[in-house]
Order: structure tokens, then sequence, then C-alpha cells
């Protein structure tokens, strides 16, 4: 059976919200083998009348009344007019719309400030949710009967998911292709755009690397070596050398520029790279340890408690019971 997918329009949404999971649904269409000649979905763009929608980059897009699709998802994408509050006809129109689709029990999804259109609607009263970093404050403070989760890249709670920023809709789209038909199919999908498969949801929406964004070539330099030879042993004088300056020279300009010191950052960027493969359950705990850099689990599990204020196996129950 095909699936039908609902992707909403109004003027001044975020293109990529909805660009980003039309693809995903889209090239799962393709990829998958048709049953009886019915791809696996089928996707269209809605408005409240029809016709041409701009986005906010004025870019627009064709799409059909809303009142003439019946779909099993829906995704809101977010946009300024949903999270400011600037709700003419055609979002006053929205909320009905998706509380009828509730009462029908189909999936509905936002990306980003999609969630304050859900949360208006009341459809996240109750539940876990999530939106953009920046806006979860002002989310939870229109509506506090929303448990909002600033620090997740999606949240699945009954027949609602929600997820952060922009580029996180591709990972919510992924989900639910792997919830409709599997791991394979949405892997296959995920090397044909060539993103990750996939940020697990409780994965957190914040990077260590971009916190300390120095503003040098050399000590970005500095920082990519870290990442990617996490296992070595990654001294001062290892990394003043990345540098081409002395320990001394490099160890204060690195700390100017970064607001860490190096032993520091290297501890951020290991936990930062465990806790990716720690939420994703990509091996035990002691394997991770290894391969991030830590060398055994007690070192570790010391890092985690400073940086996250839980221990590893805290935060791997913690990514299961978000997924």
């Amino acid at each position: 059976m095909t699936r039908q997918v609902a992707i909403v329009a109004f003027e001044g949404f975020e293109l990529l919200d909805l660009a980003g999971p039309m693809t995903v649904f889209q090239m799962a269409a393709t990829l998958s083998p048709a049953r009886r000649g019915r791809p696996a979905y089928a996707v269209q763009a809605v408005s409240w009348r029809g016709g041409s929608v701009a986005s906010v980059t004025g870019v627009s897009i064709d799409t059909v009344a809303w009142s003439g699709a019946a779909p099993g998802t829906v995704v809101v994408p977010g946009g300024a007019p949903l999270r400011e509050q600037r709700c003419g006809p055609a979002l006053q129109a929205l909320t009905p719309w998706l509380q009828s689709l509730a009462r029908s029990r189909r999936r509905i999804t936002s990306v980003c400030t999609g969630a304050f259109a859900l949360a208006d609607a009341g459809l996240l009263d109750g539940r876990r949710a999530t939106t953009h970093w920046r806006h979860a404050a002002t989310l939870q403070q229109l509506h506090p009967a929303v448990r909002v989760d600033s620090d997740r890249i999606f949240i699945h709670d009954g027949p609602v998911w929600t997820s952060a920023g922009i580029s996180a809709g591709i990972d919510l789209a992924l989900a639910l292709v792997e919830e409709d038909h599997g791991t394979a199919l949405a892997q296959a999908v995920a090397g044909e755009m060539v993103v990750y498969h996939r940020r697990a949801g409780g994965q957190s929406q914040f990077s260590s690397l971009l916190a300390m964004s120095p503003g040098s070539e050399r000590m970005r330099a500095v920082l990519a070596h870290i990442r990617e030879h996490l296992t070595a042993a990654l001294t001062v004088d290892d990394l003043a050398a990345v540098a081409c300056l002395s320990p001394r020279q490099f160890a204060r300009a690195f700390r100017a520029e970064t607001g860490q010191t190096p032993a520091k950052a290297v501890e951020r960027i290991r936990a930062e790279a465990a806790r990716l493969r720690i939420e994703a359950g990509d091996g035990s705990v002691a394997a991770v340890a290894r391969a991030s850099g830590f060398g055994d689990e007690e070192r570790m599990r010391r890092a985690f408690i400073r940086l996250y204020g839980q221990a590893p196996q805290a935060v791997r129950r913690a990514a299961r019971a978000a997924a």
C-alpha cells in the first residue's frame, strides 16, 4: 500500500524544512520496489487553498489544497510566522485541520519551529517534544503543558514526532522510512543523499567543535587533527607541531581562541565522539572508550559525568527511550 505524505506549505516557510523530508520520501519511493505497481510513498505539498506558496527565500512551491488530502503522515516545516505567532487565515485554518487528522490517528510530525503549530493544536500537551534549541524556551513558555527537550535531534512520542532545526528534518524523515519499511531502505536513501544514516533521535543538537570555533586556520587545523586522531596521544607538543608553534605559544594561542586548554578540548571532542557511538548503540561501553581515545571505561565515565552530568550507560538508556 502506498503511504500518503503531505508536507505543509505556508507563506514564509523554511525551504529546507520542506525540501529535506520531501526528498527523503521521494527517494524512498524511487529506491523501494513497487508492490503491485504501487510505490512506497506518494508525497505532495499542501496548503490552505492550494496554488503557489512562497518560502522565506522567495522560492515558491506548487501545492494542492489540504482539504482534499488524506495523508497518513503530515510534516509541518518551520518558519517565522509560526514562532512569531503571526497567524493569518491560513495558519489559523491549520490548527483545526491538524486536530481532525490527530483524531483519525494520523502520524503528525514537525521540523524545527513547526512544533509551534502542533503545540497550538494541542497535539503536544503532555508529550515530550523538541524544536530548534534557540526557540525551545519560547515554546515552553507559550505551551507549559508540553515537555520541551531542547537538546534532542528528534523525539518520537506516540503518533507525534518533532525534530530540531533544518537538517534534523532529514534525520526525522529517515527514521520514519525506517519505521515504515526497515533499516535497509533508510540506509539506501541516506547513501543516495550522502548523509549520515542516521543521527539518533537522542543525539545532542550541539557540537563541541562549533562551540570552540577558533578564528585562525591553524587552530581549526588542530581541532580537525584531534577529531581525526582520537586514539593518538594528542599531547601539547603533538598539537603544537600541527599548529607550527612552540608548545608555550600554542597553549596560549589555543586557549585565547577557543576558551579551552588543549587537554580540555581533547577531552570534549573525545567525549562527543563517544557519546554519538553510545547513543547509536555502536558497540560496548568498553569498545567505545577504546575507539574514542579514552582507553578505559572509568576514564570515559569520569569525563561523561563532568561534561554531561551522567555516566555513559545512562546516556545510552536515555537515547533508547527517546528513539
